[in-house]
């Protein structure tokens, strides 16, 4: 079965060479381009995958831009960093191929020094917590590497455009009685620098989008 891999992507050209290359059989890249300027379109053509524009800015407008491209009945969804590597997927994907998923979380495990700044594994504890409160789902991380069914994610109806993306999925799929599952990944230093972990003012403005999210 192919399956679509939505790649939210902002000036990641260092990255997407190795992203792409690593890119298990059965599995398509759709590189979701945010107004990137160091020629991340035309490094991920020339690497085979496809590349959606996606003029209106933030990591959510992104993500929803891939899934409105995306064709394959199962997506998934990861950094195009090089933070993750892409021939995880498959054990990713592997529950809710089988039936017995209906979104699974690549929860992080660092690898690597520096791959996992302290602020930014603080502020995920405490949003992961303000996840149990609020729908009494356990999770250690919100998994930026993600399967789920395409035509549900988009019955979920989920606004965000921003960082609170990621945990909207999580929050209305809980609410819908999803089952929701994780799955340890290896998490690398990732390519360049982040424009979310990489700096305490990401991490916050991340966290301000979330508890956005959460207050709804």
């Amino acid at each position: 079965m192919l399956t679509d891999v939505i790649l939210p992507c902002l000036n990641e050209a260092a990255a997407l060479p190795w992203v792409l290359e690593r890119m298990p059989p059965g599995y398509r890249a759709i590189v979701a381009d945010n107004g990137s300027d160091d020629g991340s379109a035309q490094v991920a053509e020339a690497h085979g995958a496809q590349v959606v524009p996606v003029p209106q800015r933030g990591f959510g407008a992104a993500c929803h831009g891939g899934l409105l491209a995306a064709t394959s009945e199962l997506v998934c969804i990861m950094d195009a960093d090089g933070s993750l590597d892409p021939a995880d997927l498959p054990q990713v994907s592997a529950q809710v191929e089988a039936g017995t998923a209906d979104l699974v979380l690549g929860a992080r495990r660092p690898s690597g020094r520096g791959a996992w700044p302290l602020h930014a594994r603080l502020g995920n504890l405490a949003i992961a917590d303000a996840v149990r409160r609020r729908t009494g789902v356990r999770l250690h991380d919100l998994g930026p590497m993600r399967a789920a069914r395409r035509e549900a994610l988009l019955e979920l109806g989920i606004t965000d455009r921003r960082f609170g993306y990621p945990l909207e999925m999580v929050v209305r799929a809980a609410e819908a009685g999803w089952r929701i599952a994780e799955l340890n990944v290896p998490y690398r230093p990732r390519t360049g620098r982040s424009k979310v972990t990489g700096t305490v003012g990401g991490t916050l403005k991340t966290v301000r989008d979330m508890r956005r999210v959460l207050a709804a």
